[in-house]
């Protein structure tokens, strides 16, 4: 894979309303997204993926997105990169995903369109090749983000797109 693109990131991150200080990245198998933003903690599930991470000097935990072992409220962002149609639980990773996220801390997803023609044809192609990937266009993400509690934007359209999830002030 290529290396993450750090600017699609960084403007997604800029929506956070505290300072970011600890990352995430989530389902970040070598560390793509984490080394495009200078550091980052890798949490993935492969181990195999995670020694590649930790040889590159990246932080690592290894855990599964749907089941953070992460304590609640004690990160200020997340990202997901080129990942979140491989989970197996969307909504149960961005529950997750909102429950280690400070007030205030930002999800930033980078994900495919279906709804673009090169989107139609990578998710014919993960089909094909018997990956179980569920694609969302970014509309249906923002939707999906609401619903756990993050107020979404849409940062970046096109067959790559950005959406950025502010996590919203819990209420006492």
């Amino acid at each position: 894979m290529p290396a993450a693109e750090r600017a699609p990131l960084a403007a997604g991150l800029a929506y956070a309303e505290r300072d970011v200080e600890r990352v995430l990245d989530l389902g970040g198998g070598t560390g793509r997204a984490a080394r495009a933003l200078g550091g980052a903690t890798v949490v993935d599930a492969s181990r195999g993926m995670l020694e590649r991470a930790a040889d590159a000097g990246l932080p690592c935990v290894r855990g599964d997105v749907g089941a953070l072992p992460i304590d609640s409220a004690s990160v200020d962002a997340a990202v997901v990169v080129d990942a979140l149609h491989h989970f197996p639980d969307i909504l149960g990773a961005l529950a997750e995903a909102a429950r280690v996220l400070r007030p205030g801390g930002v999800l930033v997803v980078r994900e495919f369109d279906p709804t673009t023609v090169r989107g139609r044809l990578l998710e014919v192609a993960e089909h094909a090749i018997r990956f179980e990937s569920t694609f969302h266009a970014p509309g249906g993400l923002c939707g999906l983000l609401a619903g756990a509690g993050f107020a979404p934007h849409v940062v970046e359209r096109g067959f790559a797109y950005t959406v950025a999830g502010v996590r919203e002030q819990r209420s006492e």
